[in-house]
């Protein structure tokens, strides 16, 4: 299976999953995704880069509609896999640009705007940076942060902290998968999170597969 190519239609089959889980999306169809298997636990697995131009820009789309409520004026986004989304979601809010975070470090860019990141798919310790030339993009504005995923929640966290460097407070974070509910303990009071869709965190089940848990 070609995985993050074509949507199909749904439902979407019960558990026990084995190696792929059906993810719903808004209209009821249904896009295959791989598990990865972490020991104790699976998660579904979505990579934006790899993803088909169809599924990129109906994902965005479903992105878009659910930032819409948020009034964002300008969108950040997160490295690298938030890149492939946030073009898209500040044209369908009718911007005429972004702003994009980076982890390489140009020759004009600021320690003070820069703030440690990890994710829970990619070791080590990095270093995420805003331009400072582009904060006049931002300043005074409602700000959308967006990003591919939230699971542990330690990228977005980072992106707040970033834009906290700058002296911004976003409207909320618009990501294309809801990676399970892990990141909600860390998570900042009353900031929105949307997505395009949502799946679990799944636990081995006895015999066989995995099985739904958060």
């Amino acid at each position: 299976m070609e995985f993050w190519q074509a949507f199909r239609p749904g439902p979407g089959e019960p558990a026990p999953y084995d190696t792929t889980y059906p993810a719903t999306m808004p209209d009821g169809t249904v896009l295959d995704l791989p598990l990865r298997d972490y020991g104790d636990i699976a998660v579904a697995g979505f990579i934006a880069n790899q993803a088909s131009f169809t599924v990129l820009r109906r994902i965005a789309g479903w992105m878009t509609e659910a930032a819409r409520p948020l009034g964002a004026e300008v969108v950040v986004g997160l490295p690298t896999l938030g890149h492939s989304f946030a073009p898209l979601v500040a044209e369908g809010l009718g911007h005429g640009n972004w702003v994009a975070g980076g982890y390489s470090r140009k020759r004009w860019y600021e320690d003070r705007l820069s703030v440690p990141i990890l994710s829970s798919t990619t070791p080590g310790e990095r270093r995420l940076y805003l331009d400072p030339r582009m904060l006049h993009r931002l300043e005074g504005r409602r700000v959308l942060l967006v990003d591919d995923v939230i699971s542990s929640g330690s990228s977005a966290l980072a992106g707040l902290a970033l834009l906290a460097a700058a002296g911004i407070a976003p409207v909320g974070l618009a990501v294309g998968m809801i990676q399970g509910r892990r990141w909600e303990a860390s998570w900042p009071t009353g900031l929105p999170v949307v997505a395009a869709f949502e799946t679990p965190v799944f636990q081995r089940l006895p015999g066989f597969g995995w099985g739904r848990s958060i």
